[in-house]
């Protein structure tokens, strides 16, 4: 399969996005258990169940939905770039809903201490901040594909938190002929326009590209619907059920070389 061009996605495709979440929530809860006694697995589940509840109840809800900006990127995320005025929104909104969000997880074990959720609030952007992970692959499997197609990034998120994400990475952008932020766009994947306009970058057809991603409603979905061939990596041996079926599918990046070339 000969393709004059490779879109990747971005989070948990090429840079580990969740370890980096993971490890977060796993730092930042262990603080709040050595200063409340609360167990910090339960506090973690109780703070993530409600970051998404608030999340969802805010106005800006459908607006994240289309760009692909997840609650936990708001517990971290400040929003000060893209013209979108639902960033100015959420640049606003952030600061309470990262103290409310732990304070209520808190409150959900039995520890009812606004200053503390505050403090968590804070200290959990801090330490994500400091995370940066790539896949052990992710390099080879660029190399190996550099000069033989063109190269194109193409991530859903908020155009500063997902060029901190990339700037903390700093071998990875120069790979990429371009690099395509929903947030700069003002639509998200599977929008068939954010892949038209992609394909339009570069100067090819459908059928001279192939999308690489993590996500079946994202990557996968709004690939299909352009016509492009596409290859999903399925990390966690999940089922496709009444999702868009991908066109290949492999358990790790280097997998995918076997497939392009």
């Amino acid at each position: 399969m000969k393709k004059k061009a490779v879109l990747f996605d971005l989070d948990d495709t090429l840079l580990w996005d969740d370890r980096a979440v993971q490890e977060a929530f796993d730092a930042t809860c262990l603080e709040a258990a050595e200063k409340t006694g609360v167990d910090p697995k339960a506090l973690e589940e109780a703070v993530r169940r409600e970051a998404r509840a608030l999340y969802e109840s805010y106005e800006t809800y459908p607006f994240t939905q289309m760009i692909g900006i997840n609650p936990f990127e708001g517990l971290w995320g400040d929003f000060r770039e893209g013209a979108a005025p639902e960033f100015r929104l959420m640049e606003r909104i952030v600061p309470q809903y990262r103290a409310d969000a732990w304070t209520r997880g808190l409150r959900a074990l039995g520890v009812d201490d606004p200053a503390l959720g505050a403090r968590l609030g804070e200290r959990f952007p801090e330490i994500r901040r400091s995370l940066a992970y790539v896949y052990e692959e992710t390099y080879d499997v660029l190399d190996a594909i550099r000069g033989n197609a063109k190269l194109l990034l193409l991530t859903n998120g908020s155009p500063d938190l997902q060029k901190e994400k990339l700037a903390g990475v700093p071998k990875l952008s120069p790979y990429f002929d371009h690099i395509v932020i929903s947030g700069d766009f003002g639509r998200g994947k599977p929008d068939p326009g954010i892949f038209r306009h992609a394909l339009s970058l570069l100067s090819v057809e459908p059928e001279d590209a192939i999308m690489i991603g993590d996500k079946l409603t994202t990557d996968i979905l709004g690939s299909s619907r352009v016509g492009m061939d596409n290859i999903w990596i399925n990390h966690h041996a999940a089922s496709v059920g009444d999702h868009t079926a991908p066109k290949h599918t492999v358990t790790r990046l280097k997998d995918i070389l076997a497939i392009i070339q």
